[in-house]
């Protein structure tokens, strides 16, 4: 069996690799998921039949030969001997059924209900359906000041799940609904029952997973402790878990809390939420958390305390959709049992690629997994005829839903009742609206028969033939919408189809004031957009004047209730150009946007933002980046024109930045391939690094675990200057930098592998070097770099002081990051008596020394270094510029004209200061210009002359 087994995998590997498909690209091909293929051609475990036949196919090679050696690798057919379950223990024995459960329970994707005449379509393997989405999480951007361009503080690095999720023990996961969030949550689950997920999540390893959906068990009296978790849910198993089996679990740090859905928590049950997640943390601190949420529900930061990483869902990009497709016709062609329909479902999954592609309003409903899924249904139910628009889209899905396929299949009121789509579309508005009003996303049995007994008098159609009971379980059983998570409570399948139903219903009692008073509130915002598409002409211009009229009114909530305004333009079908030019007015004031927080509130409106985004002729250099920005978070087709207008433009180096938000091939080909060389080009892939011959640039930075012959290989034809290596943790050898002979500016950073920095000696341009938290590099390899002039570092060495460094060369600027800056002392510093720019990040011993260095123009204070370390200084007159990378509120501003009176240039980023800075004390200093960041306000700006100081932001009106 092993060997049969091994020879499989061999060569399934060996055929990838003579056809040079990446991963990704088999994946594709085969229309599998990742999982799947990683264990098919390198796990312990035999492929299924299934999924043999689909990597033949990809691979293009006959079955049959890999099925033959498949047969050979299966075990005979074996019971447990008697008596091996009963050295499990009773934990163990239970745990076992657990994990069996959970895989069975979660181990299928289904998605509102579409489908249901056919019940092996309404649901499909997860492993066939799971795509792994892109997720966005913050990383402090580089130490290094000089140069730095507006809003490069943060940076934010984008890599698909498995990665993102990656060692992280407590992680809050953002995103739109509809965008994946509880599918992530399902593959973790079956996957940690199976023990099954890819070795990033290694930290995974043998933990029982508890899936946890908030808007079930937050109508509990109490959220449950963990020996309630599965009653909770409504598991089964709920009686025979051992006692204290849940609590001995998490104590272990082998529990694994799958939270879903925090905003559809109402508002005022998230303190007692939060309070009941905090208690979990201080008595399980060693468990593993993952918690999900719509972007704008709960703050940025709001768990950064309890050390919860935050990543964000992006939407899913061209590629992404194409797999989707992909996959969604690979399930539901094993429904099929005709040649004929097959061949036919094939056609129609090309067209319906083709359409997504080249159609921006179709391509603006797929950016999730729901929408997705949602056309891909429709498109097959129409046979390849789709409706336009999103309104249009449920409406079409309700139809399909609720009556049309009942009807053509002649299936006649199983329940004894017949509505009709109007009766049914009425019924189920007064159940979504009783939901939003109450910020409820679920209520029990007895309320919805109250709703419904409510509106039955006024339909005596429908009273004749049931009472409210009866229609509830019609509604339940035949309209696709709702369902019963639990024995005594209804929700919909999605709370896309309650925001549009509840928004009908508000504007057909004319509940306009009620909808604008909550128009700030998140759970509100689809609801105000589907009510605009839904009301008549009238009606749009009293909601949105109501809308226009309260963000004037409140300043707390302004720019939220003018970018949904104008959010609610795109599905007004006919509004008054006097109203639309209010609204447009009024989003004037972040449009264009000015830095990274309003290009992120800009997003938040959708893709409609993008046809009002100005540029680049006009647009000052603050307002060119934060348009792109804007472009690169909302990404698309549509996003792609905005980021090709900016291809000429002097901020063209900020469109380099935006390449994971876009097909790799199709951003490089029709961006990147336009860019200057000397822009600054950062690598993450093996998809990028295919690109990298048909590119031109100087400036490359390489992340990731590339190896040494893919970097000596990559750019061999490319003269380049300025090369980084990052989070390389393979990378050993630097014997790869000899094809590079003409580097100037060389670093390093994140490869705890390097160490010997004298193959650094073969490049004789090599001007300036970085080093940054790289533990084992040996610095006395410094010692054969005798052309340095720039030094950066940020390691722990062994050395104490600047004088014992093995240095020859005769630098003139130098960057001691914080690690550091712990070791040494500046003592020896005047060895270097060009020195004209130096960079701390820490306080440093013999700081004093600098009064020395007669030369210094550049004094740069990062991190833990600051203004006050001036203060027992002499003056230093030799000083001309001044960077801060922090300002405290307690920091004495004064310092800065006493100790450097010389000074001509003043920079800070002021985001951790909460009063206004005082610039009163530097009016006197003669030509001195100011830059202050992120300030929270300035006073005595009015002395300096015009020009003199710049805020970035900079303040509108």
């Amino acid at each position: 069996m092993v060997d049969g087994l091994a020879e499989l995998k061999e060569r399934l590997r060996r055929l990838r690799a003579e056809r040079r498909l990446s991963m990704s690209g088999l994946e594709r091909r085969a229309a599998l998921g990742h999982t799947t293929v990683s264990r098919a051609l390198n796990g312990t475990t035999v492929p299924s039949e299934a999924t043999v036949v689909a990597l033949a196919g990809a691979l293009g090679v006959d079955a049959e030969p890999l099925l033959a050696l498949r047969r050979t690798s299966l075990p005979p057919a074996e019971q447990p001997a008697p008596g091996i379950r009963s050295t499990l223990g009773e934990d163990g024995q239970f745990e076992e059924r657990y994990r069996q459960y959970v895989k069975q329970r979660h181990g299928t994707l289904s998605i509102v209900g579409l489908d249901l005449s056919h019940p092996n379509r309404a649901s499909w393997p997860l492993d066939t359906a799971y795509l792994s989405l892109d997720f966005a999480s913050p990383v402090p951007g580089p130490a290094r000041a000089a140069g730095l361009p507006s809003g490069s503080g943060m940076e934010v690095r984008t890599d698909r799940a498995e990665h993102a999720l990656a060692g992280k023990h407590r992680v809050l996961v953002r995103g739109l609904a509809g965008g994946g969030k509880t599918t992530l949550l399902q593959w973790l689950a079956c996957g940690t029952a199976a023990g099954e997920l890819p070795a990033g999540l290694s930290h995974l390893h043998d933990c029982v997973p508890f899936m946890l959906p908030l808007r079930s068990i937050v109508r509990h009296v109490r959220l449950p402790s963990p020996q309630h978790f599965l009653e909770s849910v409504g598991c089964p198993l709920r009686d025979s878990q051992p006692p204290g089996w849940a609590d001995r679990v998490l104590n272990e740090g082998r529990g694994l809390l799958l939270i879903d859905g925090l905003d559809e928590v109402p508002q005022m049950q998230r303190a007692l939420t939060l309070a009941w997640l905090r208690e979990l943390l201080a008595a399980y601190p060693q468990a593993k958390y993952v918690l999900t949420t719509r972007p704008p529900a709960v703050a940025e930061g709001w768990l950064t305390a309890d050390d919860f990483a935050e990543i964000t869902v992006r939407p899913m990009s061209t590629k992404d959709v194409a797999v989707f497709i992909s996959r969604w016709h690979a399930a539901a062609v094993e429904t099929i049992d005709t040649e004929h329909d097959r061949t036919h479902l094939s056609s129609l999954q090309a067209a319906l690629r083709d359409a997504v592609r080249f159609q921006r309003d179709l391509a603006r409903l797929t950016t999730t997994p729901l929408l997705c899924a949602l056309v891909c249904a429709l498109n097959r139910d129409r046979r390849g005829h789709l409706p336009h628009g999103r309104m249009e889209l449920y409406e079409a899905a309700l139809s399909m839903l609720m009556v049309r396929r009942d009807r053509e299949r002649d299936v006649e009121s199983p329940e004894g009742l017949a509505l009709t789509e109007h009766q049914s579309i009425q019924l189920l508005q007064r159940l979504a609206y009783w939901l939003i009003r109450n910020g409820q996303t679920e209520m029990d049995h007895e309320t919805a028969i109250a709703i419904i007994d409510d509106a039955l008098p006024a339909m005596p159609h429908v009273a004749s033939q049931s009472d409210a009971a009866g229609v509830i379980r019609h509604l339940i059983a035949r309209s696709g919408l709702l369902r019963t998570p639990a024995a005594d409570t209804i929700d919909f399948v999605h709370r896309t189809f309650q925001d549009y139903l509840g928004a009908k219903a508000a504007i057909e009692v004319r509940d306009i004031p009620l909808l604008v008073r909550h128009a700030h509130d998140d759970q509100w915002e689809d609801v105000l957009q589907m009510a605009v598409a839904h009301a008549r002409p009238h009606e749009r211009v009293s909601l949105l004047r109501r809308l226009v009229s309260r963000g004037d009114r409140t300043l707390k909530y302004r720019a939220r209730l003018h970018l949904l305004a104008m959010a609610c333009l795109q599905h007004a079908t006919e509004i008054d150009p006097d109203v639309r030019r209010e609204v447009e007015e009024r989003a004037a004031a972040l449009v264009p946007p000015r830095s990274y927080e309003e290009a992120e509130a800009l997003m938040a409106v959708g893709p409609v933002i993008l046809g009002l985004l100005p540029g680049p002729e006009g647009l000052e250099s603050d307002e060119a980046e934060a348009v792109i920005r804007t472009a690169e978070l909302i990404g698309g087709d549509a996003a792609l024109t905005v980021m090709k207008r900016f291809r000429d433009a002097p901020e063209a180096w900020a469109l380099a930045n935006a390449w994971d938000s876009f097909d790799t091939h199709e951003y490089a080909q029709e961006v990147l391939a336009y860019l200057p060389q000397n822009v600054g080009l950062t690598i993450k892939s093996r998809e990028q690094l295919a690109e990298l011959p048909s590119l031109n640039f100087n400036r490359l930075a390489f992340r990731g675990d590339f190896t040494s012959e893919e970097l000596a290989e990559a750019c061999s034809s490319q003269d380049v200057l300025t090369l980084n290596i990052d989070s390389n943790q393979s990378l050993e050898d630097l014997g790869f930098v000899s094809a590079y002979r003409g580097i100037a500016r060389f670093g390093l950073h994140n490869c705890q592998g390097v160490v010997d920095l004298a193959p650094l000696s073969s490049l004789p341009a090599l001007a300036i070097l970085e080093i940054e938290n790289c533990e084992r590099v040996d610095v006395d390899g410094l010692a054969v770099l005798a052309g340095l002039d720039d030094l950066s570092l940020d390691v722990e060495i062994q050395y104490r002081t600047l004088e014992s460094l093995p240095i020859r060369a005769d630098i003139t600027k130098l960057t001691l990051g914080r690690d550091a800056c712990k070791t040494l002392s500046l003592e020896g510093v005047t060895r270097w008596p060009n020195l004209t720019y130096l960079c701390l990040s820490d306080r440093i011993n013999a700081f004093s020394r600098i009064v020395d260095l007669s030369k210094l123009e550049d004094l740069v204070f990062m991190g833990d270094a600051g203004i006050s370390m001036l203060a027992d200084l002499p003056s230093i007159p030799q000083v001309r510029e001044l960077y801060l990378g922090i300002l405290h509120d307690e920091d004495d501003v004064e310092l800065i004209c006493r100790k450097l009176p010389n000074l001509q240039r003043l920079t800070v980023w002021c985001s951790r200061r909460t009063a206004p800075v005082d610039l009163t004390p530097l009016c006197g200093v003669k030509d001195l210009t100011i830059t202050l960041y992120e300030a929270p306000g300035a006073l005595g700006i009015e002395r300096f002359s015009a020009g003199s100081v710049t805020l970035s932001p900079r303040p509108r009106g």
